[in-house]
């Protein structure tokens, strides 16, 4: 007697729309960053004001490399540029940079340990901060100050579980891509 193999379930795809990897974290994001400026102080001390968005920049191009993710990026950074008076354009230049960097060297970050993804984001965040620095300076013909500039970088670097949240969350999210 023949036996008869059961027929096999196709499994499911999870498929992770734009809606879920990029529109929200950005809303996310953009309220993380309406939140922290909040004039709140605790003993003398106001909240700090990390650029939420280098979160997004490290963590999309290593979710997915996508022609939304620097759309973005380039409008989430025209509206914190709005938020803290800056001029049009200085935070998505940033930004862009960092997300460049990332995407060109994903193939050496992807799926590796999350000290080095740290060390990454860090670098890449200290290179958007250099940038901005640098046309900060040009543009108003005096440098600005190094201590508000570490005390805005260092609060950006300790966000990192953020982005590492969303790279472990959405990395896998479309099986399609892999």
């Amino acid at each position: 007697m023949r036996r008869v193999a059961p027929a096999r379930r196709a499994a499911a795809v999870k498929v992770v729309g734009p809606q879920q990897w990029i529109l929200l974290p950005a809303l996310a994001v953009l309220a993380a960053t309406l939140i922290l400026a909040t004039p709140i102080k605790v003993f003398g001390l106001t909240l700090p004001e990390p650029v939420m968005p280098m979160v997004l920049a490290f963590a999309w191009p290593l979710i997915r490399p996508s022609v939304l993710a620097p759309v973005a990026l380039l409008i989430v950074g025209l509206i914190v540029d709005l938020f803290w008076g800056n001029r049009l354009g200085l935070w998505p230049m940033g930004l862009l940079t960092a997300y460049a960097v990332v995407l060109v060297s994903r193939p050496f970050i992807a799926g590796q340990d999350t000290r080095l993804l740290f060390a990454w984001y860090s670098g890449v965040t200290a290179l958007a901060f250099f940038i901005v620095y640098l046309v900060t300076t040009m543009a108003a013909h005096q440098p600005p100050s190094l201590i508000a500039l570490f005390f805005q970088f260092l609060p950006t670097i300790l966000v990192f579980p953020a982005a590492n949240w969303l790279v472990d969350r959405f990395d896998d999210g479309d099986l399609r891509f892999r």
